[in-house]
């Protein structure tokens, strides 16, 4: 079955870097974009930065641009995401999300039914 993998999640102070990595599998497509998207206690999941696999556009919140950085990796269907200056504010459940075989992005959207992950939680102290 289709699964998304996240990894890198963890614990830092603010100024610190994490660096995480999402790695799908289960299905036979390249998916057309990848994303990560983020959900603090109490507030809706917001898209943080996606990725178009195919040419490579991206796109970011406005609250990390600058300090985060998404890349695609070498293995079909992976994804990374380098954050650096992280603050208090960016403590959250970080997840990816793969789009499907019908499945596209519009900035930082995934349409059509995408594949998401479980999530890996990101910590940042002051």
């Amino acid at each position: 079955q289709v699964q998304l993998v996240e990894s890198g999640g963890g614990s830092v102070q603010a100024g610190g870097s994490l660096t995480l990595s999402c790695a799908a599998s289960g299905y036979t497509h390249i998916s057309s974009c990848m994303a990560w998207f983020r959900q603090a206690p109490g507030k809706e999941r917001e898209g943080v930065a996606s990725i178009y696999m195919n040419y490579g556009r991206i796109n970011y919140a406005d609250s990390v641009k600058g300090r985060f950085t998404i890349s695609k990796g070498s293995t079909k269907n992976t994804v990374y995401l380098q954050m650096n200056s992280l603050q208090p504010e960016d403590t959250a459940t970080y997840y990816c999300a793969a789009s499907s075989s019908s499945g596209y992005c519009v900035g930082l959207q995934i349409f059509q039914s995408p594949y998401w992950g479980q999530g890996t939680q990101v910590t940042v102290s002051p």
